[in-house]
């Protein structure tokens, strides 16, 4: 009776933690399903409006800025982290380009829900567009604004490095010229003034 109950006890345990092992398993899988699915419907919110920039009229034209200030944002993104990354002094400006971000997830909004409405309707909200392109404009003059602070700064630090380069590069090169030997002078010298002495009349 003992043995039995052993065995028993000894199956309900291998069971138990097959059962965690696969809740884990379902877990993690639900979880992966989930960011896939994430990525999915952006890929194709993406891949939506690059076909919709392909067309004609007032609609591409709005996907068309859409896409515009999503490749504005995203190479200032890149630029204030690869300053990041390089360890510059930025003060405020990465929180400056989280605002920037957020706006521009609010324009790019407001951009696709004028350009949904102008696909399905024949009215046209001029003064709307008019108002979206000024903001387009302040935008991507502000991302280009950045990104240029940050080019200058990059160039400057550069141009220290290769200045500190430079200098170096020449001392070596001076030190590792052959000192002249005072020897080689001298008999310079006495060759010149015997050559002297025979040249006079």
């Amino acid at each position: 009776m003992g043995t039995i109950s052993e065995l028993l006890l000894i199956v309900l345990v291998i069971l138990a933690f097959f059962l965690l092992v696969t809740g884990v398993g379902v877990y993690f899988l639900v979880k992966v399903g989930r960011k896939a699915a994430s990525k999915a419907r952006q890929a194709t919110t993406r891949l939506t409006t690059h076909v919709n920039a392909m067309g004609t009229g007032d609609a591409a034209e709005v996907e068309r800025l859409r896409l515009d200030l999503r490749r504005e944002v995203s190479l200032t993104r890149q630029a204030v982290e690869q300053a990041q990354r390089q360890g510059w002094g930025l003060g405020d400006l990465p929180d400056l380009l989280s605002d920037l971000v957020r706006q521009a997830d609010v324009h790019d909004g407001q951009l696709g829900m004028y350009a949904q409405q102008r696909r399905v309707s024949p009215y046209v909200d001029h003064v709307t567009l008019d108002r979206l392109r000024e903001h387009q404009a302040k935008l991507t003059a502000m991302c280009a604004r950045i990104r240029a602070d940050l080019l200058s700064d990059q160039v400057h630090h550069t141009a220290a490095g290769i200045d500190d380069l430079h200098s170096r590069t020449e001392l070596e090169i001076e030190s590792r010229r052959r000192a002249p030997d005072p020897l080689d002078e001298i008999d310079e010298l006495y060759r010149r003034t015997v050559q002297e002495r025979k040249d006079l009349p």
